[in-house]
């Protein structure tokens, strides 16, 4: 499902128009965005929760070539899926 099918379901489940659901998708995806930033956690009901994890720093191989390369520490946005939607799914 891409953004105008999303967009249309949205607006078919509520009876907001168009434009309306495609303003609520957007504003959720900015909503987010921020609360991960921050370093919040953003659980939705039923479908899991976001959060952000951190990487250590640490010594990888260039498969190329096997020169040793060091890849530094990074925060990391991370998905864990609610149990109503993994039974959903099977």
């Amino acid at each position: 499902m891409n953004l105008p099918e999303l967009t249309a379901a949205l607006a078919d489940k509520t009876g907001f128009t168009k434009t309306t659901a495609d303003s609520v998708i957007r504003a959720l995806g900015e909503t987010v965005h921020e609360a991960l930033r921050q370093g919040d956690e953003v659980t939705l009901p039923g479908l899991g929760k976001f959060s952000v994890s951190h990487m250590e720093a640490r010594t990888g191989r260039n498969p190329q070539t096997g020169e040793a390369i060091e890849i530094a520490a990074r925060n990391k946005p991370t998905f864990s899926a609610a149990k109503a939607l993994k039974d959903a799914v099977n």
